[in-house]
């Protein structure tokens, strides 16, 4: 096995496979200490990293001109890393079960051009076991040897939060877990010359696979939770934020807050680990309950917009509903998995024209995946009613004045905040009818 002097004298680079939201922020970082090959199959991205930009955000201009990272697409070069960290996606496909293709064709990419003695490490999220029983066997009849004699394998899952410039990578505390002690020790040591919050060292590679797996799943049913108190508190005419703000005065209240749950973790990974439950035969009902009640809070968002019109006394099929905000979660321009596609689709279903604008978002990327056209702000003009979707920072520059301007009945204003973003108070004394979630 590689020795850690090896990578810290620079003898011997280190690879990252996938330069995303997860895999840059870690090449950055590591470059600070070792020698970095930077790999990935998209070539405009790597032109788009060589130039000194990130479109994710994560990783600044400077951070990137200060890094030296050896970008690459060909595979070959993965030959001279003595530790090869594979940080692809892994995404859903369309009946909710676990796409494998990327980790499945990284793991393909590096067992051809894995060199003996060398370590992989997985960091993207998996279901326990997938890492020893669908990874390893491709590594070895790929490389032509044998676990734990020619490689070893490590898992250290990601806990990157997107937009999140407070918990960063340096920050959180890192799992990470061996096929072998030695493959553990090493992992601790070299995570631990990026990582300042500390080192977590899991007793097996499917204890840390699980841990990463439950930590979004424990995220999504406690907003499943708020979600579901958020539609009965609608029926009954209280308002949740109120609620929630009420009981957070209690120490060990959890702040968690209703919304629309997407992006390629929380709306992602539950599927992963009811993927598994049901090869052992298993039916989980508490984790399917609460993906089937956040997969449904697009729809109720929707409905909720279009009760608003007819009390209004506007025509549904034919309103004009402008939405602000495309991205999966404020402040990132990530558009996988977002869930606003579902009260855009829901709203187009009542004959309603939507109309989209993102501050963030690329519209090529959100005409080519969902087929959605991104306006610029000026034009959501001619509105019957707003929906707040998605809270970018750019948006708290706007003023009650400013908003009802866009409306066709200014008098008659209906606006929908699905986060909770503006002042209620300013918003229903400028006029609005004003909801939210």
């Amino acid at each position: 096995m590689v020795r850690f002097e090896y990578l810290t004298e620079r003898r011997t680079p280190l690879a990252v496979v996938g330069l995303g939201y997860v895999g840059l922020p870690l090449a950055v970082a590591f470059s600070r200490h070792v020698d970095v090959i930077g790999f990935d199959i998209n070539e405009n991205r790597l032109a788009q990293l060589r130039q000194g930009h990130d479109n994710t955000r994560e990783v600044s201009p400077e951070e990137l001109a200060s890094a030296g990272i050896n970008y690459t697409s060909e595979p070959a070069r993965l030959k001279e890393a003595g530790v090869i960290i594979v940080a692809v996606p892994t995404p859903i496909d369309e009946h909710r079960s676990p796409d494998l293709r990327p980790v499945v064709n990284a793991s393909l990419t590096v067992g051809k051009n894995l060199s003996k003695d060398a370590v992989v490490v997985y960091e993207s999220t998996v279901y326990p076991g997938l890492t020893e029983e669908v990874c390893v066997p491709l590594l070895e009849r790929e490389s032509g040897m044998r676990l734990g004699d020619g490689f070893t394998v490590g898992y250290s899952p990601e806990r990157i939060n997107p937009g999140d410039k407070v918990h960063t990578l340096s920050t959180i505390t890192k799992i990470v877990s061996g096929s072998d002690k030695d493959t553990a020790d090493l992992l601790e040591r070299l995570y631990g010359t990026v990582v300042t919050a500390g080192i977590y060292r899991a007793s097996s590679i499917k204890v840390a696979e699980a841990a990463k797996v439950i930590e979004n799943t424990q995220r999504d049913l406690n907003i499943a939770l708020m979600n579901e108190l958020a539609v009965l508190f609608g029926r009954m005419g209280i308002d949740t934020s109120e609620v929630l703000e009420a009981a957070g005065s209690k120490w060990n209240f959890l702040p968690f807050r209703p919304g629309l749950v997407g992006g390629h973790c929380i709306g992602v990974d539950p599927y992963y680990l009811t993927f598994k439950a049901g090869e052992l035969g298993l039916h989980p009902e508490v984790i399917l309950a609460g993906r089937r009640i956040n997969d449904g809070m697009g729809k109720y968002v929707a409905e909720a917009a279009v009760k608003r019109l007819i009390r209004r006394g506007c025509m549904v099929s034919g309103a004009r509903v402008g939405i602000l905000g495309f991205t999966f979660k404020e402040n990132v321009p990530d558009l996988r998995n977002t869930r606003v596609v579902d009260v855009a689709r829901e709203l187009a279903d009542y004959g309603i024209t939507v109309l989209v604008s993102d501050a963030l978002a690329d519209p090529r990327e959100a005409l080519a995946e969902y087929g959605q056209e991104i306006l610029p702000l000026e034009q959501l003009r001619g509105l019957d009613a707003l929906i707040l979707a998605v809270p970018h920072r750019e948006y708290t520059l706007l003023l009650p004045e400013q908003i009802k301007d866009w409306f066709a009945r200014p008098g008659k204003a209906i606006l929908l905040d699905v986060k909770a973003f503006f002042d209620p108070a300013a918003m229903r004394a400028a006029g609005f009818d004003y909801w939210r979630l």
